[in-house]
Parts: structure tokens; C-alpha cells; sequence
């Protein structure tokens, strides 16, 4: 089982770093005019920058050390950052904080989602630039309708074909290592590029220009973060014996393969992956190489899926509309708002931009900001998690930080040339993110003042002779303080209270999956025999909030005096009304009006908790914001 799960690993873990030797190497000789030259001394520095650089980030950082900070099994910036969140909870001004770093490291994933399909399918069909260099003026008509394609299956989910993903990508690790070791063979000497010499011979005798080849080694780390956020698909072991047994082993002796070539032939270094390739083969592993990138692209646009909705879940984003795509895997989501936006996203910097050689100068800065992020989170958590001393975390502050600084230092020298197609990805986001938050928390304030004390409306009404109709009633409600308005204007204008009035809260863990035990919380609202209560339910941030099942999972656990049948007929009351911009303090107007135009594109809540939309009901009043 071991090696089955190791193989499904390939097939969604892998395949964006698994794809870099398509551009890494080629993008670090292209740089600055041909600034990197291709002799002994240059091509063994920068394949020792790319050896060591994958070493320690990839291997020592994320496989060795970052695998171990798991929020409830689930890796990730978002469960990295609700972990840190959770160890630091009893001091007051980190929370926020934590918070922010967490939504810059989800802004800069959104960037790599967008470049990530562009960069990758492209580099892939650029190889009819070598095998068939007649029709390489379709490159971009091909990688195009292949995108399409891509996203247009998106709604079908990816469980059918999930199990061709790990073996296809096996097929292309063999092929890696098998073109690379001819090479290798060929002239063992480039083995010696493996030594961290060269890499400090190479800075020191070349300060500008390695700078700048740093801005392009960077990319042999793209992907570096799936190894991290897919842990909970997989658990670590799997995804070591991966990465250990084939995936850095084959990468290795590829690039010192394409190092080799551009030694016996400089002129390779055009594009040295496929030129690496015998000519009879070039063109069956283009199409390999397609279908490696196709498979990249899905595994960033799955990703993007899950963090939108732990963002949902998080109340980071405005509620999306979410469709399960497999009964049995609860992580495969369809988002169709995310999935235009990216598809939007792609297509444009794909036609912008025009080649993988272009793109790479905005890839970059998406990449290390996010290794970056995640340093910086695991740095916070080191000392409560593992109880490290100082020294060991200035030592990682001066090895993985220092090495990331660097290279995003060298990206940022790029901003001009494309570098701000990312950063520009990432402030959307981030404004996106804030503005949403901060406009709930003006709603909640005015909400809090319309809907009155929950505990005196119950005294209201007891005092008064409503009429009891039969059935249930469900009103989903932030809190058990104030009065849902959908349930004050029923009792204002129809003058009924149900037989069992519920008034359900929903409020989001930081964990991933939250036990049925652990999941409720019940409330008589201090008298037994009138039939209101109240009921706290805790969703993990990547459980989907279906009411309706988890009132029956809290009857069948006898946390509800009722039974799950009686829900059968029970109605259910959306509180809800028009949203009026005013000028009060504490959001600009800009701001203002984009909370407006999200909440009106939010998605249905009914849909959103499962409600069946025959027995739900939409009330209340206008709030202002």
C-alpha cells in the first residue's frame, strides 16, 4: 500500500515541480541578454545553486521539517497559519497578525494558480520549436485550446482520471533521468557541478551576475508548496518515499544532463531539455511532456479550489458557490467562480506574455514570496511546537530565509519586465480579502443593533399569546446573543412561533475536520417547555457546512431532543436583506461599494448550507454598511 499511495502521490504532489526542467535551466542561460556564459566555471556554479537549492528547501525544509507542522493532518500556508493562530491563541494582538500573513501567502498562491498552467503548458508544446520548427508559429493557438480544455473539464471533476495521473507520472520521472543519464555517462566530470564550491565560487567571482541567475534558479522550486498543502491527501510517508526514491533522484541527473549538453554544445542551451532528447523521441515527449503539464496545471487549479473555500470558511472571501465532485473524496471541488478567474487569468498572461522564456520573469516573485510566507510562519511555530532553542531558530531564520530573501531579491529586480503581473495578482487578493472581512464586521455591528437581545425577545414572546404551528423551524444565525431578523419579522408581521424554533450558529475551526463530539454545542436559552433553543455547530475549515446533515448527525448523538425524521418537514428561515452604503466611519467609499458588489455575487446561502430550496424562506431588513 506503501507504493500505491507513493504513486498517487506523483500524480498530484509533483507535477509542478516535476515540470521545471522544461524552463529552469534553458531561463537561467536566456537572462539578461546571455549574461551566464556557457562554460566549465558558470554552468557548474548554477547547477550548483540549483542542486543545493533544492536540497535545502525542498528536502531539508519542506520534506524534513515543514511536514511535521500539520494543522489535524491538512499542510498548507492556510493550516500553517490556523496553527500558529491556534499556539499563539492566548496572546492578544497575534491572532491578526498571523491572519495577515496567512492572506498574503494565499494572494501569492492565486498568483502562481494563474502563471502556473501558462508557464508550464507552454514550455511543454515550445517543443515543436525543436521537432518540428515548421509549425512552431501555433504554439500559442495549441497551448491555448489545450487550456481550454482544461478548464472546460473542470466541472466534471478529476476523480475519473485520477488514476492515470501517478502512473503517466512515473513515465516521466523514468524519462528524466534516463535522458539525463546519457549525458551524465557520457562526461561524468559535470558530476562535480554537485559541489557547494562552485556554487560559492561562482557568487563570489560573479556578485552582479549571479544575482541575476538567481532570479532563475528559483524556478527549479516552483511546486515546492504542493509538497506541503497535498499532505493531507496523502500523509507524509508517501510523499517522502516519493521525492527520495524517484522525484529528486530524477531531477538531479536531468539537470546535470542539460549542464553536460550546453558543455559539449553551447548553442543547446536555447532549449537544452529537448535538445537533450534523441531526435526520433522528441516529438512522443513533447506530448509526455503536455500531458505532464496538464497535470501540473490541475494540481494548482485543485488547490485553488480547496484554499478558496477554506478561505469561505475562514470568512475571508464572500460565500462561493461549491459543487462536490466525487461521493466518496470530499476534497474534490468544483469553484465555477474560481474557475473563470483563473481560466480569465491564464489566458491573458499566456497571450501577454507569449512564451515560457517571458513568463518566467513574473513567475518568480509568486514563488519565493510564498516560500517566504511559510519561513516566516514556521518560524513562529518552531519554539510552541517543537520547543527549539534559539539558536536553532536563528539558524533556520539565516539558512531558509536568507536563501529565499535572496532570490526574491533577484525577482524583484525583474518587477519591471513582468515581476508585477504577480504582485499586482497578489494586491487584489489581498484587497479583496480585507475589504470583505472588514465590511461582515461593519454588517454584524448594524446587524447587532436591528435585531435586539435574543434573551429578551424570548421574554417578549413568552408573555405574549402566539400561536403555535406545527413543525420545525431553522434559523441560521452568527450567534446565540442577539435575535435572527428573519425570526423577529416572522413573529412581527405574522404573529406565529413555531412548535421548535432552532436557531443554528456555524462557526469555523482551525482544523481542518472537526469530530462529531466534538462538533456540538446546545443551548436551552434558559427555559426548557418553550421550544426555542439554540444550537452551536463547529465545522472544520475544510468540512463542508451542510445544516440540514449535521442536525441530524446532533439528533443521532443526542445532543438535540428531537429526531432526525422529525426534520424531514422542517423550513428553514434565511436572514437577509438588501445591503445600503452609507458614510459612516470605518471604510472608505471605494471599499465600501466593492463589499456591496461582492455580497450581491455572493453565493446563495441556501445552496451554500444545503437548505432545500422548497422549505427555505428568505427574511429580514435592510442593513447599512
Amino acid at each position: 500500500m506503501g507504493a500505491v499511495a507513493a504513486v498517487a502521490a506523483l500524480g498530484v504532489v509533483f507535477g509542478d515541480i516535476g515540470t521545471s526542467p522544461l524552463y529552469a535551466l534553458k531561463t537561467v542561460f536566456l537572462l539578461d541578454g546571455g549574461a551566464v556564459r556557457a562554460n566549465q566555471g558558470d554552468v557548474f556554479g548554477v547547477i550548483s545553486l540549483m542542486f543545493w537549492s533544492i536540497t535545502i528547501i525542498v528536502s531539508i525544509k519542506y520534506v524534513g521539517i515543514l511536514m511535521r507542522a500539520d494543522n489535524e493532518g491538512e499542510g498548507g500556508v492556510m493550516a500553517l497559519a490556523a496553527l500558529a493562530q491556534r499556539l499563539y491563541s492566548t496572546r492578544k494582538g497575534r491572532a491578526g497578525t498571523l491572519l495577515v500573513i496567512g492572506i498574503v501567502g494565499v494572494a501569492l498562491f492565486y498568483g502562481d494558480s494563474i502563471i502556473t498552467p501558462a508557464i508550464s503548458v507552454l514550455s511543454a508544446v515550445e517543443g515543436l520549436n525543436v521537432t518540428t520548427p515548421a509549425i512552431a508559429h501555433l504554439v500559442i493557438p495549441i497551448a491555448a485550446v489545450i487550456l481550454i480544455g482544461l478548464f472546460a473539464v473542470q466541472r466534471f471533476g478529476t476523480g475519473r482520471v485520477g488514476g492515470l495521473f501517478g502512473p503517466v507520472m512515473v513515465l516521466w520521472f523514468v524519462v528524466l533521468a534516463a535522458a539525463g543519464l546519457v549525458m551524465v555517462i557520457q562526461d561524468p566530470a559535470v558530476l562535480l557541478g554537485l559541489s557547494p564550491t562552485y556554487a560559492i565560487v561562482f557568487i563570489v567571482a560573479h556578485p552582479s551576475i549571479s544575482f541575476i541567475a538567481l532570479g532563475a534558479v528559483v524556478l527549479v522550486i516552483t511546486g515546492a508548496e504542493a509538497l506541503y498543502a497535498d499532505m493531507g491527501h496523502f500523509g507524509p510517508a508517501p510523499i517522502r518515499r516519493a521525492w527520495f526514491f524517484l522525484v529528486f533522484p530524477a531531477l538531479t541527473i536531468n539537470y546535470l544532463g542539460q549542464a553536460a549538453l550546453i558543455l559539449h554544445d553551447p548553442a543547446a542551451k536555447a532549449n537544452p531539455f529537448f535538445l537533450l532528447i534523441p531526435e526520433w523521441g522528441r516529438l512522443p515527449v513533447v506530448i509526455l511532456a503536455t500531458v505532464a503539464t496538464v497535470i501540473a496545471s490541475q494540481a494548482v487549479i485543485s488547490g485553488a479550489f480547496s484554499l478558496s473555500r477554506q478561505a469561505v470558511q475562514l470568512g475571508l472571501l464572500p460565500p462561493l458557490s461549491i459543487r462536490q465532485t466525487s461521493r466518496q473524496e470530499g476534497g474534490q471541488i468544483y469553484l465555477p467562480a474560481v474557475n473563470a478567474l483563473l481560466f480569465i487569468g491564464v489566458m491573458a498572461v499566456m497571450l501577454a506574455f507569449g512564451s515560457s522564456e517571458r513568463l518566467s520573469t513574473a513567475y518568480g516573485i509568486s514563488v519565493t514570496g510564498a516560500l517566504v510566507v511559510d519561513t516566516l510562519l514556521l518560524l513562529l511555530v518552531a519554539r510552541p511546537l517543537w520547543q527549539w532553542r534559539a539558536w536553532k531558530i536563528v539558524a533556520a531564520a539565516v539558512v531558509f530565509g536568507g536563501l529565499e530573501l535572496t532570490f526574491l531579491a533577484g525577482n524583484l529586480s525583474k518587477v519591471v519586465n513582468g515581476g508585477w503581473v504577480p504582485l499586482l495578482i497578489a494586491a487584489a487578493v489581498i484587497t479583496v480579502m480585507t475589504t470583505w472581512r472588514r465590511g461582515r464586521q461593519l454588517v454584524q455591528e448594524d446587524r447587532k443593533k436591528k435585531e435586539g437581545s435574543l434573551s429578551e425577545f424570548i421574554e417578549e414572546v413568552r408573555t405574549q399569546n402566539l400561536a403555535r404551528v406545527p413543525g420545525i423551524a431553522i434559523f441560521p444565525h452568527p450567534n446565540k446573543n442577539s435575535t435572527p431578523l428573519a425570526l423577529r419579522a416572522n413573529v412581527q408581521h405574522n404573529h406565529v412561533l413555531h412548535e421548535h424554533v432552532i436557531i443554528v450558529s456555524m462557526t469555523t475551526a482551525p482544523v481542518p475536520h472537526v469530530p462529531t463530539y466534538d462538533a456540538f454545542i446546545y443551548d436551552e436559552l434558559g427555559y426548557a417547555d418553550d421550544g426555542i433553543e439554540h444550537l452551536t455547530i463547529r465545522f472544520g475549515f475544510s468540512d463542508k457546512p451542510d445544516i440540514p446533515r449535521a442536525l441530524r448527525s446532533a439528533c443521532y448523538a443526542g445532543i438535540l431532543p428531537l429526531k432526525a425524521k422529525d426534520f424531514k418537514d422542517a423550513s428553514y428561515f434565511i436572514s437577509r436583506g438588501a445591503i445600503r452604503t452609507t458614510r459612516k466611519k470605518g471604510m472608505v467609499g471605494w471599499r465600501r461599494s466593492l463589499f456591496v458588489a461582492l455580497a450581491h455575487n455572493a453565493a446563495d446561502p441556501a445552496a451554500r448550507f444545503g437548505l432545500p430550496a422548497l422549505r427555505t424562506v428568505t427574511m429580514g431588513s435592510d442593513v447599512e454598511i
